[in-house]
């Protein structure tokens, strides 16, 4: 073989092998690229997870306490007005301590009736609209945005008039 045509072969070697290493390099830095956007997303993901640990944490003891609360406004609604300020008192920290950690009450009364928030327990006629609360039976809570009761309420059903 001429050293002319042995310089062009082992030029055309070099540059395939050349090319093929390119394509190599392309596709390890796609796959570089797919794992670094997955773990972002897994990154992001993992902190979301722990910010909704933080928030929840107390979920349970909250709901388990709102009998309680029940209980105190129940008390207080039941006895005279000297008997009141000690659970009112009681009532008015407890609420206070409850919100600190996120704990919202729902409110329903002339509102449109909405299923994520309320749960309808008695219908009654009324010259009011359908679907419109207009008596509170038991209040529902919010815990961070997210329903944790809800409000179990007596709504308005239109009279037809004949």
């Amino acid at each position: 073989m001429p050293k002319k045509r042995k310089e062009t072969k082992q030029k055309e070697d070099i540059e395939s092998i050349l090319k093929d290493e390119k394509k190599k390099s392309e596709t390890y830095l796609n796959q570089y690229k797919y794992l670094k956007a997955d773990f972002e997303n897994y990154r992001k993901m993992m902190e979301k997870d722990r910010l909704d640990i933080v928030q929840y944490a107390n979920q349970k003891l909250i709901s388990e306490l709102l009998p309680v609360i029940d209980n105190i406004e129940n008390a207080i609604n039941k006895t005279k007005n000297n008997e009141q300020i000690g659970l009112k008192i009681i009532l008015d920290n407890l609420t206070k301590t409850f919100e600190s950690n996120g704990l919202k009450s729902i409110e329903c009364i002339g509102k449109k009736f909405d299923p994520y928030y309320h749960e309808v327990l008695m219908k009654e006629e009324s010259k009011k609209e359908d679907g419109i609360i207009i008596e509170e039976i038991q209040k529902g809570y919010m815990l961070n945005n997210k329903v944790i009761r809800h409000s179990k309420v007596k709504i308005s059903k239109k009279r037809w008039l004949l």
